[in-house]
Protein backbone atom coordinates (compact mmCIF):
# COMPACT_ATOMS: atom_id res chain seq x y z
CA UNK A 1 0.00 0.00 0.00
CA UNK A 2 2.61 2.60 1.00
CA UNK A 3 4.57 2.06 -2.21
CA UNK A 4 1.92 4.05 -4.11
CA UNK A 5 2.68 7.23 -2.21
CA UNK A 6 4.39 9.72 -4.56
CA UNK A 7 8.04 10.37 -3.79
CA UNK A 8 7.21 13.99 -2.89
CA UNK A 9 4.91 12.74 -0.11
CA UNK A 10 7.65 10.41 1.11
CA UNK A 11 10.03 13.38 1.38
CA UNK A 12 7.37 15.45 3.18
CA UNK A 13 6.89 12.67 5.75
CA UNK A 14 10.62 12.02 6.22
CA UNK A 15 10.55 12.92 9.92
CA UNK A 16 7.25 11.18 10.66
CA UNK A 17 8.13 7.70 11.91
CA UNK A 18 6.51 5.32 14.37
CA UNK A 19 9.80 4.88 16.25
CA UNK A 20 11.89 1.94 17.38
CA UNK A 21 10.93 2.72 20.97
CA UNK A 22 7.35 1.66 20.13
CA UNK A 23 8.00 -1.83 18.76
CA UNK A 24 6.70 -4.61 21.02
CA UNK A 25 10.22 -5.69 22.05
CA UNK A 26 10.89 -2.27 23.58
CA UNK A 27 7.44 -1.97 25.13
CA UNK A 28 8.26 -5.16 27.03
CA UNK A 29 11.70 -3.93 28.08
CA UNK A 30 10.18 -0.80 29.55
CA UNK A 31 8.18 -3.09 31.83
CA UNK A 32 10.76 -5.75 32.76
CA UNK A 33 13.80 -7.73 31.62
CA UNK A 34 13.49 -11.23 30.18
CA UNK A 35 15.80 -13.94 28.84
CA UNK A 36 17.19 -13.74 25.33
CA UNK A 37 16.50 -16.01 22.37
CA UNK A 38 18.72 -16.16 19.33
CA UNK A 39 16.74 -15.21 16.21
CA UNK A 40 18.40 -15.03 12.77
CA UNK A 41 17.54 -15.08 9.10
CA UNK A 42 19.62 -16.96 6.52
CA UNK A 43 18.45 -14.33 4.01
CA UNK A 44 19.96 -11.20 5.61
CA UNK A 45 22.35 -10.22 8.41
CA UNK A 46 21.33 -8.12 11.41
CA UNK A 47 20.64 -4.53 10.27
CA UNK A 48 21.35 -5.49 6.65
CA UNK A 49 19.15 -5.04 3.60
CA UNK A 50 16.29 -7.48 3.05
CA UNK A 51 16.59 -8.99 -0.45
CA UNK A 52 13.93 -7.55 -2.82
CA UNK A 53 12.35 -10.97 -3.43
CA UNK A 54 10.88 -10.78 0.10
CA UNK A 55 9.40 -7.30 -0.51
CA UNK A 56 6.61 -5.77 -2.57
CA UNK A 57 9.21 -5.14 -5.31
CA UNK A 58 9.78 -8.87 -5.75
CA UNK A 59 7.89 -12.09 -5.12
CA UNK A 60 6.69 -10.76 -1.77
CA UNK A 61 7.17 -14.03 0.09
CA UNK A 62 8.17 -14.16 3.76
CA UNK A 63 11.88 -14.61 4.54
CA UNK A 64 13.29 -17.65 6.33
CA UNK A 65 13.97 -17.47 10.07
CA UNK A 66 15.67 -19.71 12.61
CA UNK A 67 15.89 -19.60 16.40
CA UNK A 68 17.30 -21.37 19.42
CA UNK A 69 17.84 -20.96 23.19
CA UNK A 70 14.11 -21.41 23.85
CA UNK A 71 13.62 -21.79 27.65
CA UNK A 72 12.42 -25.19 28.82
CA UNK A 73 9.53 -23.58 30.71
CA UNK A 74 8.10 -21.90 27.60
CA UNK A 75 4.64 -23.05 26.54
CA UNK A 76 4.45 -21.46 23.09
CA UNK A 77 6.22 -19.03 20.75
CA UNK A 78 4.73 -16.00 19.03
CA UNK A 79 6.20 -13.85 16.26
CA UNK A 80 5.49 -10.27 15.22
CA UNK A 81 7.14 -8.27 12.43
CA UNK A 82 6.87 -4.47 12.61
CA UNK A 83 8.03 -1.53 10.51
CA UNK A 84 9.56 0.86 13.04
CA UNK A 85 9.85 3.63 10.43
CA UNK A 86 6.34 3.62 8.99
CA UNK A 87 4.86 7.15 8.70
CA UNK A 88 2.09 6.09 11.07
CA UNK A 89 1.40 6.73 14.77
CA UNK A 90 2.43 3.17 15.70
CA UNK A 91 4.66 0.59 14.00
CA UNK A 92 3.05 -1.06 11.01
CA UNK A 93 2.46 -4.78 11.55
CA UNK A 94 3.68 -6.93 8.67
CA UNK A 95 2.96 -10.31 10.25
CA UNK A 96 1.80 -12.04 13.39
CA UNK A 97 2.28 -15.78 13.92
CA UNK A 98 0.99 -17.49 17.07
CA UNK A 99 1.01 -20.96 18.59
CA UNK A 100 4.47 -21.94 17.34
CA UNK A 101 5.93 -24.98 19.11
CA UNK A 102 8.07 -24.00 22.10
CA UNK A 103 11.36 -25.46 20.92
CA UNK A 104 14.34 -24.48 18.79
CA UNK A 105 13.22 -24.32 15.19
CA UNK A 106 12.82 -22.39 11.99
CA UNK A 107 10.45 -21.09 9.32
CA UNK A 108 11.28 -21.75 5.69
CA UNK A 109 10.99 -18.93 3.18
CA UNK A 110 7.40 -18.48 2.08
CA UNK A 111 6.09 -20.14 5.26
CA UNK A 112 3.59 -17.31 5.74
CA UNK A 113 0.78 -16.88 3.27
CA UNK A 114 0.92 -13.75 1.12
CA UNK A 115 -1.01 -12.24 -1.77
CA UNK A 116 0.11 -14.76 -4.39
CA UNK A 117 1.45 -17.52 -2.14
CA UNK A 118 -0.36 -20.09 -0.05
CA UNK A 119 2.16 -20.55 2.80
CA UNK A 120 2.41 -23.61 5.02
CA UNK A 121 -0.72 -23.25 7.15
CA UNK A 122 0.69 -21.40 10.16
CA UNK A 123 -1.74 -19.84 12.63
CA UNK A 124 -1.50 -16.15 11.84
CA UNK A 125 -2.95 -13.01 13.39
CA UNK A 126 -3.90 -9.86 11.52
CA UNK A 127 -1.40 -7.48 9.94
CA UNK A 128 -2.09 -3.75 9.82
CA UNK A 129 -4.27 -4.17 6.74
CA UNK A 130 -6.42 -6.75 8.59
CA UNK A 131 -5.09 -9.69 6.55
CA UNK A 132 -3.96 -13.01 8.01
CA UNK A 133 -0.84 -12.91 5.88
CA UNK A 134 2.68 -11.61 5.36
CA UNK A 135 2.63 -7.96 4.31
CA UNK A 136 5.79 -7.48 2.23
CA UNK A 137 7.94 -4.40 2.99
CA UNK A 138 6.80 -1.51 0.79
CA UNK A 139 8.27 1.76 2.13
CA UNK A 140 7.30 5.00 0.37
CA UNK A 141 9.82 6.35 -2.11
CA UNK A 142 11.69 9.31 -0.70
CA UNK A 143 11.05 8.30 2.92
CA UNK A 144 14.47 6.74 3.43
CA UNK A 145 15.48 3.45 4.95
CA UNK A 146 12.93 1.48 6.98
CA UNK A 147 13.78 -0.99 9.73
CA UNK A 148 11.70 -4.19 9.80
CA UNK A 149 11.86 -5.71 13.28
CA UNK A 150 11.30 -9.48 13.52
CA UNK A 151 10.51 -10.32 17.17
CA UNK A 152 10.03 -13.80 18.60
CA UNK A 153 8.61 -14.19 22.12
CA UNK A 154 8.59 -17.29 24.31
CA UNK A 155 5.41 -17.25 26.39
CA UNK A 156 4.62 -19.08 29.60
CA UNK A 157 1.27 -20.98 29.81
CA UNK A 158 -1.87 -18.88 29.50
CA UNK A 159 -4.92 -18.26 27.33
CA UNK A 160 -4.57 -19.05 23.64
CA UNK A 161 -4.29 -16.04 21.37
CA UNK A 162 -7.43 -15.70 19.29
CA UNK A 163 -7.72 -16.31 15.56
CA UNK A 164 -8.35 -12.57 15.21
CA UNK A 165 -5.22 -11.62 17.15
CA UNK A 166 -3.98 -8.14 16.27
CA UNK A 167 -1.27 -5.94 17.69
CA UNK A 168 -3.22 -4.97 20.83
CA UNK A 169 -3.99 -8.55 21.88
CA UNK A 170 -0.43 -9.57 21.02
CA UNK A 171 1.05 -6.83 23.24
CA UNK A 172 -1.21 -7.79 26.14
CA UNK A 173 -0.04 -11.41 25.94
CA UNK A 174 3.63 -10.43 25.70
CA UNK A 175 3.52 -8.03 28.63
CA UNK A 176 1.77 -10.65 30.77
CA UNK A 177 3.46 -13.88 29.69
CA UNK A 178 6.79 -13.31 27.89
CA UNK A 179 9.79 -15.05 29.46
CA UNK A 180 12.27 -14.64 26.58
CA UNK A 181 12.61 -12.64 23.37
CA UNK A 182 14.76 -12.66 20.24
CA UNK A 183 15.05 -9.97 17.61
CA UNK A 184 16.56 -9.52 14.16
CA UNK A 185 16.25 -6.36 12.07
CA UNK A 186 16.28 -6.12 8.29
CA UNK A 187 16.22 -2.87 6.34
CA UNK A 188 14.72 -1.81 3.03
CA UNK A 189 14.64 1.44 1.07
CA UNK A 190 13.15 2.17 -2.32
CA UNK A 191 15.30 3.90 -4.90
CA UNK A 192 14.11 7.23 -6.39
CA UNK A 193 11.65 7.13 -9.24
CA UNK A 194 11.14 9.46 -12.19
CA UNK A 195 9.02 12.44 -11.16
CA UNK A 196 6.64 12.03 -14.09
CA UNK A 197 5.57 8.63 -12.75
CA UNK A 198 4.20 10.30 -9.63
CA UNK A 199 1.38 12.00 -11.50
CA UNK A 200 -0.26 8.64 -12.16
CA UNK A 201 -0.01 7.39 -8.59
CA UNK A 202 -2.95 7.21 -6.22
CA UNK A 203 -2.28 9.49 -3.26
CA UNK A 204 -2.99 8.45 0.33
CA UNK A 205 -2.75 11.36 2.73
CA UNK A 206 -4.64 9.98 5.73
CA UNK A 207 -2.28 7.45 7.29
CA UNK A 208 -4.67 7.06 10.23
CA UNK A 209 -6.66 4.76 7.93
CA UNK A 210 -3.86 2.23 8.35
CA UNK A 211 -4.49 0.50 11.66
CA UNK A 212 -1.73 -0.95 13.82
CA UNK A 213 -4.26 -3.41 15.26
Amino acid sequence: MLEILPESIGHALINQRAGMENVVYNLLYRERRVLRLRLDSPAFAFNARIPPRFTADGEGISPPLSWDDVPAEADTLALIVEDADAPTPRPLVHAIVVDLEAKNGSLEEGALSSEHHRGTGLQTGRNSFFKHAWLPPDPPRGHGEHRYVFQLFALRPGPLLSQFCGRGEFIDAVLERAIAVGCVIGTYERSPKDVEDEDDAEVITDTSAVAAV
